[in-house]
């Protein structure tokens, strides 16, 4: 039995999902197939057919990078990890300039 972590993200569109689970499994795909057999359609969340990570899904098994096919011991922590991105959308960042010292160009 290895533990999977999902982020809070996951938990808005699943409300019936825990945060730590613990499920039987030789590898992260299965341990995600377990999930959607709990929670249908989790799965899709992470994966696109392949079946293949989502490209802004990252996997760590016991602080390690890891994909599907990565194996799981007993008591492995299973970590998902959205991407973060976004930022002032339609706002431009003024750039600071230096002053320029007197005698350089």
């Amino acid at each position: 039995m290895a533990t999977i972590v999902l982020p809070r993200s996951l938990l808005q569109l699943f409300p019936a999902a825990e945060h730590r689970v613990t499920l039987p499994g030789a590898t992260v795909g299965e341990l995600i197939q377990g999930l959607d057999q709990r929670w249908p359609g989790l799965q899709d969340r992470l994966c696109d057919t392949g079946p293949m990570l989502r490209e802004h899904i990252k996997l760590f098994v016991d602080g390690e990078p890891a994909n599907l096919d990565a194996p799981v011991a007993e008591g492995s922590v299973v970590h998902v990890i959205p991407a973060i991105s976004g930022g002032a959308a339609g706002h431009a960042v003024a750039r600071r300039q230096r002053p320029q010292r007197a005698g350089s160009s």
